[in-house]
């Protein structure tokens, strides 16, 4: 990567951290919560007269690509996550509690999957990974991955 450019890249998924896909957020002001479901947003109940404010979570994704020339993890946030899953990290999150293999399922469902991908440099100094700033499937056949595992699982749309 040259500079602070994005640079986009064909690249092949290796593999996806199944362990820890997604993060709580306030539903208001979208700071990050604790995973603790019962802990409320500090900065909405201080400044408000609410009593409680409501969490959502979204995607984090560690995934290892393949590139032509270096193998590297990249870090995938929600909006670009959302292309892999084809769903909210609320609606894969409760998919995988009904079953509890689905991340592991899901990362290899991801594996040999070919994208082309945007990515950048994170403007936090501290940052490890390179950001994920968009996916674009390159196989026409390509199917989302909530949808390969619902029919895995036998799981109909509206269940």
């Amino acid at each position: 990567m040259e500079g602070d450019k994005p640079t986009t890249v064909t690249c092949t998924v290796l593999g996806m951290d199944h362990t820890n896909f997604c993060y709580r957020v306030c539903s208001v002001c979208e700071r990050t919560l604790p995973d603790n479901p019962s802990s409320l947003c500090k900065f909405c109940n201080f400044n408000s007269n609410t009593t409680s404010s409501s969490s959502n979570r979204l995607f984090r994704l560690l995934i290892s690509i393949a590139t032509d020339t270096k193998v590297k993890v990249v870090i995938c946030f929600d909006r670009a996550a959302r292309v892999f899953f084809g769903c909210s990290a609320d609606d894969f999150f409760h998919f995988a509690k009904l079953h509890p293999f689905a991340a592991t399922t899901a990362s290899k469902v991801l594996q040999g999957q070919m994208f082309r991908m945007t990515l950048s440099k994170p403007k936090n100094g501290n940052a490890q990974h390179l950001r994920v700033s968009s996916v674009v499937p390159l196989s026409s056949s390509y199917r989302p991955t909530i949808e390969t595992l619902r029919e895995m699982y036998g799981v109909s749309i509206g269940s």
